[in-house]
């Protein structure tokens, strides 16, 4: 059975950038979700300030979300929240590296580069990296997705624009990808913002209006190999 490997800065972003496709696509593959940033720190005045037990409950919810996407597994990389830029790049791809080797992955999804948020922007770079089409690497495929209240909100002057060339049609996932995000109860909001569960139907909504579907979720493909 091929395996996916999801690639994704903060939790969270696994279900706002890809949670309907994963829980598709497990249905037939193995989907490994890495979750590299520890979330919510940031909002403190110091990462040390951030209660422990919110960092727990934040990991607890990530890995109830898995379950409920029917990935195979979460990982996570604890790395410090909107401050990834301030990590050596290859502290990144190191790790990246480390799931790619084990899960050994015929496609990786991961962020957009032309995204508002540092840290998306670091974990594509440390995934495109990472996945550097050596010799024996399995990658074959790489996509990047959007992430609802942070891609949109570069308002496309943050290079290079995000424009989606595939997309799944995930008719019957996206409610599962709703209660997904319901889950992170610190980080669901209510309409209208844009991770609300009526912004992401719209969203949805609108990007299957696009391909002639009810709902998807639409991709940037960045590399494909054919073996």
């Amino acid at each position: 059975m091929e395996s996916i490997l999801v690639v994704c800065a903060h939790p969270d972003d696994e279900v706002l950038g890809c949670g309907s496709t994963i829980a598709r696509l497990a249905r037939e593959q193995e989907v490994h979700v890495v979750i590299l940033g520890e979330g919510i720190s940031s909002r403190y005045d110091g990462r040390q300030s951030a209660p422990s037990a919110g960092l727990l409950r934040l990991r607890e919810e990530a890995s109830a979300v898995s379950r409920l996407l029917a990935a195979a597994s979460v990982r996570f990389g604890d790395l410090p929240d909107n401050r990834f830029d301030e990590l050596p790049l290859l502290d990144v791809v190191k790790r990246v590296e480390r799931w790619v080797e084990e899960v050994q992955p015929h496609a990786v999804y991961t962020h957009h580069p032309g995204d508002l948020n540092m840290d998306h922007a670091v974990t594509f770079r440390a995934v495109l990296t990472a996945t550097r089409p050596l010799v024996g690497c399995p990658v074959r495929e790489v996509y990047a997705f959007e992430v609802p209240s942070s891609t949109e909100w570069a308002f496309q002057h943050l290079e290079p624009p995000f424009r989606p060339n595939v997309f799944v049609d995930v008719t019957t996932t996206i409610e599962t990808k709703i209660q997904a995000m319901q889950t992170y109860t610190s980080e669901a909001r209510p309409f209208p913002h844009p991770r609300s569960p009526e912004a992401l139907r719209a969203i949805a909504q609108r990007w299957g209006s696009v391909v002639g579907v009810s709902y998807a979720e639409a991709f940037e493909l960045i590399r494909s190999v054919i073996r």
